[in-house]
């Protein structure tokens, strides 16, 4: 491992994604910092920094994933540690962002849990976020310190290109991840389709129409959250249906809960391709599911903030 020698540079992580993080901290060349998270009898969580972090930039890697409210807790304990133990900036990485779903008001009493968890972060001591596709782009504007939003795209794109698929169209589930799908078609110079769908309540969906070519097409759903994978499986199966000669799905955060992999299993998806953001554990790697890494991404994204660099170069 090459050594990156800046002694003001401190990456942490916490219990979300071990895994990833020594990924990251490989590739930046550097060692993890010591840290401890412990609970106490009733389940309180304990955080203990293990060595001086004083007057260092210290970036903070845990995914707010499943169970979230204990890696939520955990992320802002930790920040508040780092924040009295007289860090120079907390820069929180967190390559799933999760409570992003309710990012509106879209029935009447209900909450808006993005803000309320960008204001918990920011009032914890955080100074910059970095994440990776925010379920939704305007999560951006509920912090009032920095935020970077990485792509997954790229990293998916890229995976299909070097496949040599024949007459792909790209597809998008739903109206609101037409961008997502249009950046990954302009990569791999494709058209795209769109899947008009209904959601009459949370985690139930309904296809009703098709907008745009796929018969005899390989298709390529693209997403940036499967949870229990109804909308995913439900558009693999209709595209068949309407001519598509063979439908693969992608996305950048792999919740899968509930019945999610058997409903990929037995679905029409040829394979699923995801990124690390989120921990899969073994249950989940079926022969339908290819993992890649964000690793090198948000390593190069620590080191270009830290260098003061540009970080849309990454998007390139």
């Amino acid at each position: 491992m090459s050594t990156y020698v800046d002694p003001t540079l401190k990456v942490f992580t916490l219990n979300s994604n071990k895994e990833l993080s020594k990924e990251i901290a490989q590739h930046i060349g550097i060692e993890l910092g010591e840290s401890s998270v412990t609970e106490f009898s009733d389940g309180e969580i304990q955080i203990n920094i293990e060595e001086s972090i004083r007057g260092c930039e210290v970036y903070v890697i845990q995914s707010t994933s499943d169970p979230v409210n204990q890696h939520l807790m955990e992320l802002l304990i930790m920040i508040d540690a780092l924040k009295r133990a007289s860090a120079k900036t907390i820069n929180v990485v967190i390559p799933y962002y999760g409570y992003a779903r309710q990012d509106r008001k879209a029935r009447a009493r209900e909450p808006i849990t993005a803000k309320l968890v960008a204001n918990l972060l920011e009032t914890a001591g955080a100074t910059r976020v970095i994440a990776i596709d925010l379920h939704a782009t305007q999560i951006q504007g509920f912090f009032d310190i920095p935020v970077d939003q990485l792509l997954g795209v790229p990293i998916l794109a890229n995976y299909f290109d070097n496949k040599n698929l024949d007459d792909i169209v790209i597809v998008s589930p739903d109206h609101g991840g037409v961008t997502r799908a249009r950046k990954m078609a302009d990569r791999l110079k494709a058209p795209i389709a769109i899947i008009d769908k209904r959601r009459p309540r949370p985690n139930v969906s309904e296809v009703m129409n098709i907008v745009g070519n796929i018969e005899g097409k390989t298709a390529i759903l693209i997403d940036d959250i499967i949870d229990t994978a109804g909308t995913i499986t439900l558009a693999a199966n209709a595209l068949v249906e309407n001519g598509a000669k063979e439908v693969y799905a992608c996305c950048t955060h792999p919740v899968l809960s509930g019945p999610a992999m058997d409903r990929i299993q037995n679905s029409q998806i040829k394979e699923l391709v995801v990124t690390n953001t989120i921990v899969l554990p073994e249950e989940k790697k079926i022969d339908k599911v290819t993992q890649l890494s964000v690793a090198p991404l948000l390593g190069e994204a620590i080191i270009r903030v830290h260098e003061q660099l540009s970080v849309s170069k990454l998007f390139d």
